[in-house]
């Protein structure tokens, strides 16, 4: 074995000696992922999301509501997580998820569809079409928000970016970035721009189909082949670590993890890197002791209550009407919502 071979052997095995060290240090092939993701961006294009406003003469410096130096690289370039746009569905006899499958809840015109996080953290998005309606569901696995909303004729996709560490999504009609916290486009075309907000409930499978036992399960033949059955980042739903760096944490009273509902309107203003308009939270822990909370909402009382089936946090008007809400891990509401 001539020297040159030798060398390059003892630098693969040194190599893999250091990378076997940060998995075990990390707790994990999983976490040490998720902890060196800025190993991997550099494998991808991450231009890509801006890039492609330009090239429809939008200049991404002028139509911005964030600052722009906050909007970061999450690894995988655009679309590199992709949405599932052509979902197909299980009934409860024939879908592989337990009955403690937390699953995203939705019912449009009678007809009830459940969305498990199985699959959702691998995808993040489906387009689908519910009573009638099409709609985007969404959820982001950093910080547990779940907003769905009506998206028109268009479909929305993974941006790749994130901001203040929770999911970017894009508009395909026009590449517009929305903050998914906020439900408002950050970037692009139409910045500032509300989206159409639809009720949705965070419950497990079980007790979704103990309330609606006709509801349509999201299949896992997405058309991707991805481990739908385990969790794919570690320790993250439970550890106090925020691997993106995210404003406001000393204001937390929380674990930065603690499960909270939040509802939220914004206003016609529109400040730079923030929030503006009215918005209440609801730490789940709290809610299920007391069993129900009412708060003044933009001029007028609403009731926030403990579902003692679904168990789960419902946000509702006095009279029962759904109000549009997120869970969110605690970090969230602070980072988003506070000044």
């Amino acid at each position: 074995m001539n020297r040159a071979i030798k060398i390059a052997l003892s630098s693969i095995s040194l190599v893999a000696l250091l990378l076997g060290t940060l998995v075990l240090e990390a707790g994990g092939l999983e976490d040490f992922k998720l902890r060196y993701f800025f190993l991997t961006k550099h494998l991808h294009d991450q231009t890509q999301e801006l890039d492609d406003l330009r090239k429809q003469n939008v200049d991404p410096e002028k139509n911005t509501r964030i600052d722009l130096t906050q909007l970061l690289d999450g690894g995988p370039p655009k679309d590199g997580i992709p949405s599932i746009d052509n979902p197909r569905f299980d009934t409860a006899e024939t879908t592989p998820f337990p009955q403690d499958e937390l699953v995203i809840g939705v019912v449009i015109n009678g007809e009830a569809k459940a969305y498990p996080f199985g699959i959702m953290n691998w995808h993040e998005i489906v387009n689908d079409t519910v009573g009638g309606t099409n709609l985007t569901v969404s959820y982001c696995p950093l910080c547990d928000t779940i907003v769905a909303f009506e998206r028109g004729n268009s479909t929305y996709g993974v941006s790749g970016k994130l901001y203040q560490s929770c999911l970017v999504m894009y508009d395909r009609a026009d590449d517009t970035l929305y903050s998914q916290p906020w439900a408002i486009g950050v970037v692009g075309q139409n910045v500032n721009r509300s989206l159409e907000r639809l009720p949705t409930v965070k419950t497990t499978l079980g007790d979704w189909l103990a309330k609606h036992p006709d509801s349509k399960i999201l299949s896992t033949q997405t058309g991707h082949s991805r481990d739908y059955m385990n969790y794919p980042y570690g320790e993250y739903y439970t550890n106090d670590e925020l691997v993106f760096p995210v404003r406001n944490q000393d204001e937390l009273t929380l674990h930065p993890k603690a499960i909270i509902s939040y509802v939220w309107e914004p206003d016609h203003q529109t400040p730079n890197n923030r929030f503006s308009g009215i918005s209440h939270q609801f730490p789940h822990q709290e809610l299920k002791q007391v069993g129900t909370q009412v708060v003044d909402f933009k001029g007028r009382q609403i009731r926030a209550r403990w579902d003692n089936e679904l168990e789960t946090v419902r946000v509702e008007e006095l009279d029962g009407t759904p109000i549009p809400s997120s869970t969110a891990f605690a970090f969230v509401y602070s980072a988003f919502f506070t000044e």
